[in-house]
């Protein structure tokens, strides 16, 4: 069976592929990026490489040639993600491939406010449109990204502010999201299944700041605050409230639109979601905010101010 991953070239990529090379031959596995001089390794231990570039259909086309199965690593950015996922899709579809797997988003209700969570459920809507079989991983918020980006200004500025109000999210480690994928990759069944893939509590926004404070030995005042003030801040910080091409601003790669409403979102409780799906699918407990703040405690413990 020919797997291919798309954006293996990325972090989730890439790990995907080491874990996938321990179980199954790399002439197996097919390696779609934009960048493939970034895949000469794997390369070299004999998967193939393939470019492609989800805004150019005819690309896609070519890339899933011959697939099997696709894991479809979803497209970044607010906005961008429909077309371009309607790219892959259509492709796969094209190319006769069999079955997709789709990393998503967690979140409940038609009516989700989170602009992340209408692009993701529009894309789910065109995989159950498709004729081909597929499934869906829904991933919570990734830890990485509230302790490796979200507490870096905090960290040094000693506040941090947030319009989650009590609202709840089950944050989940990207390793949990990408061996949750990896054993649906290379195990039979998971057709036409939701996975929700969560951590192993649900916590607030205080709460997660008071882990980070604590684990980093710096004090943090956790500011409750308007929406409208979450925009102004991260105005201050130079992060565009819209997608743009390139948008990473100090470790931040969303627009403040997307994680205003992602805030908005929990606020509602439209992101409490309970799941014990990651310990079903891998056999062990998904990492919690803790474990990881505590593997990463030099580096928080570097940023303070």
């Amino acid at each position: 069976m020919a797997i291919l991953l798309t954006g293996a070239s990325g972090g989730f990529g890439r790990r995907a592929v080491d874990l996938l090379l321990e179980r199954l031959p790399a002439n197996e596995l097919i390696l779609m990026t934009r960048t493939p001089e970034k895949l000469a390794d794997y390369a070299a231990r004999g998967a193939e490489i393939r470019y492609g570039d989800f805004d150019d259909y005819e690309s896609l086309k070519s890339a899933f040639a011959g697939a099997d199965k696709v894991l479809l690593i979803s497209a970044s950015k607010v906005g961008s993600r429909i077309p371009q996922h309607t790219n892959a899709i259509n492709a796969a579809r094209a190319a006769d491939v069999r079955h997709v797997v789709y990393t998503s988003y967690i979140g409940k209700g038609p009516d989700n406010p989170s602009l992340a969570v209408g692009d993701h459920r529009a894309t789910e809507d065109q995989l159950r449109e498709s004729g081909m079989t597929w499934t869906v991983l829904r991933n919570a918020q990734y830890t990485d990204a509230l302790v490796e980006a979200g507490a870096r200004m905090p960290l040094r500025t000693g506040r941090w502010l947030s319009s989650t109000g009590s609202g709840r999210m089950p944050l989940v480690t990207r390793d949990d999201c990408v061996d949750s994928a990896v054993e649906v990759l290379s195990t039979p069944g998971h057709e036409d299944v939701v996975y929700e893939i969560t951590g192993p509590e649900l916590l607030t926004y205080r709460e997660v700041a008071e882990t980070i404070a604590e684990v980093a030995e710096r004090p943090i005042e956790y500011l409750d605050v308007d929406e409208e003030a979450m925009y102004a801040h991260f105005d201050s910080m130079g992060i565009p409230r819209v997608a743009v091409a390139d948008q990473s601003v100090d470790a931040v790669p969303w627009s403040s639109e997307d994680m205003v409403t992602v805030e908005r979102a929990i606020r509602l409780g439209f992101m409490k979601v309970e799941s014990q799906d990651v310990e079903k699918l891998t056999g062990k407990r998904p990492k919690s905010l803790r474990e990881f703040a505590r593997e990463r405690e030099e580096y928080l413990k570097s940023l303070r101010g």
